[in-house]
């Protein structure tokens, strides 16, 4: 049976969870190796992969997103569901609450966004970088299980790995941001030129600097996510369980066929 669908954790979930059967493997890739692990959730394969690797040993500047996302494409991963600590920046966006963003800003300075940087230029569509369809189904099983989720909303991703400003959480909240984050960029463009389906559901651990009161440290980001990963996995593995599998949406052919293995599909 293929590995159809794939969850990326990110800060505070650092297993699959609910999988059976559930085994690691070690995918080469031409970026290095990436670890996933592979299990059956309602008699379909899953594969998770913990962003920050084992231990949250890697920082969001120093992550291999071009490894880990070749390797999910590599085992036939069609639809990525990934989570987001992020920090917000609008009052009405408050700590613990669940928002399924549809775009992004890219503030990040020194990381490669692409797969196509030699041999020929590939210039991909980002006006629906998080997956339409696979964002209402999301928004759809939220609704089936009672969940109260944000329905879009503009991801900031900064460089990091410290956190920012508040002259530059103002300016971020003046330019339409919603959430501030440090992961999405380069995930996102990268699933987009594998041609896979791509949805971020973000957690709001905190208000961004100037919004809250008291300075932000990591330990708040880990205590709100872990008191929050049962609603996020519950909503993915409710998907995973409801999905058809039937991708209407563009995203298989957002670079023509040419996936990032270096050979067209057909």
């Amino acid at each position: 049976m293929a590995v159809k669908y794939a969850i990326i954790g990110g800060t505070g979930v650092y297993d699959p969870g609910q999988v059976d059967d559930a085994r690691t493997d070690k995918i080469h890739t031409p970026y290095g190796e990436a670890t996933v692990t592979i299990g059956t959730y309602a008699g379909k394969h899953v594969a998770f992969m913990a962003r920050h690797g084992e231990g949250h040993a890697t920082p969001p500047h120093r992550i291999n997103y071009r490894a880990n996302i070749w390797a999910l494409k590599e085992i036939g991963v069609e639809q990525v569901l990934a989570t987001a600590a992020v920090g917000s920046l609008q009052l009405a966006l408050a700590p613990g609450e669940l928002v399924l963003v549809d775009d992004v800003i890219d503030m990040t300075k020194s990381r490669i966004s692409t797969f196509f940087d030699a041999e020929r230029v590939v210039h991909v569509d980002m006006s629906d970088p998080y997956c339409g369809r696979l964002r209402q189904h999301l928004k759809d099983t939220a609704d089936h299980l009672g969940y109260h989720v944000h329905d879009g909303g503009v991801y900031v991703c900064t460089e990091g790995p410290r956190f920012e400003t508040k002259a530059e959480i103002q300016m971020y909240s003046r330019l339409g941001g919603s959430v501030v984050g440090m992961t999405s960029i380069p995930e996102v463009t990268l699933a987009k030129e594998a041609e896979l389906c791509y949805a971020t559901v973000c957690m709001v651990t905190n208000y961004a600097a100037g919004l809250s009161s008291h300075p932000l440290t990591h330990q708040e980001v880990v205590d709100t996510m872990r008191d929050n990963v049962g609603k996020i996995r519950s909503l993915f593995y409710n998907f995973i369980e409801r999905d058809t599998s039937t991708r209407t949406c563009s995203c298989k052919e957002a670079v023509g066929g040419q996936t990032p293995l270096g050979q067209e599909e057909h």
